[in-house]
């Protein structure tokens, strides 16, 4: 789709990542100022060098003062924020197991990035949203597995969910102020963590690809694009009687039970 974000300036974390520098192409594309923020320095830089108008930001979601300085580098240089896409997040390659396997010091860096981390973020870059009175939009980046959860990825199921019920909130809290926040659930996405999880040989379920893509009623993975252009939607003029919605991008994953 094509719209009109000329002098918004919009937000992306984990913006060095397929999905997240899906999103920051297509909201340049349609004339955003873009910020293009990761704790990935370099390939930050890379994604910024490649859009019309972008900067790049180094920021650890984690980490409070370091998002403070991202929202005062951001104010600096434009005076405004629009637009926050919180797509940042992780998941687990080496750990796949049960619960009462599963790391305590790994539970805390998934969720402490993919749930703490979005608050963190989003609490900060809502003092100038707030103080502007303009309004404003803000997407979460949340999973099909907040939505159905699947086994043997505990913390990022629970971060997931917690994302959902998160996004909720904030559209009752900020809905009146006019800023407006919804989440989307992407399935299953072809990311690097995609293929190395089910297309590389040594990947820890290589060979079971067309079982899992069984469950998906289109038979394949989402490319980055897809997702990114319903952000593009939520973050556009068409979307402003939208608020609190979750929008899963899944091919149907859940929509019920194939059999």
């Amino acid at each position: 789709m094509r719209c009109d974000l000329r002098g918004k300036v919009a937000l992306v974390t984990g913006a060095a990542g397929a999905i997240g520098s899906s999103i920051a192409k297509r909201l340049s594309d349609n004339g955003a100022a873009v910020v293009v923020a990761d704790i990935n320095s370099e390939g930050a830089s890379q994604v910024a060098a490649g859009l019309s108008d972008a900067i790049a930001c180094t920021v650890d979601i984690r980490d409070a003062a370091s998002v403070d300085s991202a929202i005062a580098a951001i104010m600096d240089r434009h005076g405004r924020l629009d637009i926050l896409i919180n797509n940042a997040g992780v998941n687990t390659l080496a750990h796949r197991v049960t619960l009462d396997e599963f790391p305590p010091e790994e539970w805390d860096r998934i969720t402490g990035i993919d749930l703490d981390g979005l608050y963190i973020m989003s609490r900060a870059a809502l003092a100038p949203m707030l103080a502007a009175g303009r309004g404003g939009r803000i997407v979460n980046i949340a999973s099909v597995v907040g939505l159905a959860a699947m086994r043997l990825q505990s913390p990022f199921v629970a971060a997931k969910a917690g994302i959902i019920h998160l996004t909720r909130s904030m559209a009752i809290e900020l809905g009146a102020k006019g800023i407006l926040t919804n989440a989307i659930a992407p399935g299953s996405v072809m990311t690097a963590l995609t293929a190395k999880l089910f297309y590389d040989d040594d990947g820890k379920f290589a060979g079971r690809t067309q079982e899992f893509l069984a469950h998906v009623p289109l038979a394949r993975p989402a490319q980055p694009e897809e997702i990114a252009e319903t952000v593009l939607f939520l973050a556009s003029p068409a979307a402003s009687y939208i608020n609190g919605q979750v929008l899963a991008v899944d091919g149907g994953w859940t929509a019920g039970y194939m059999m």
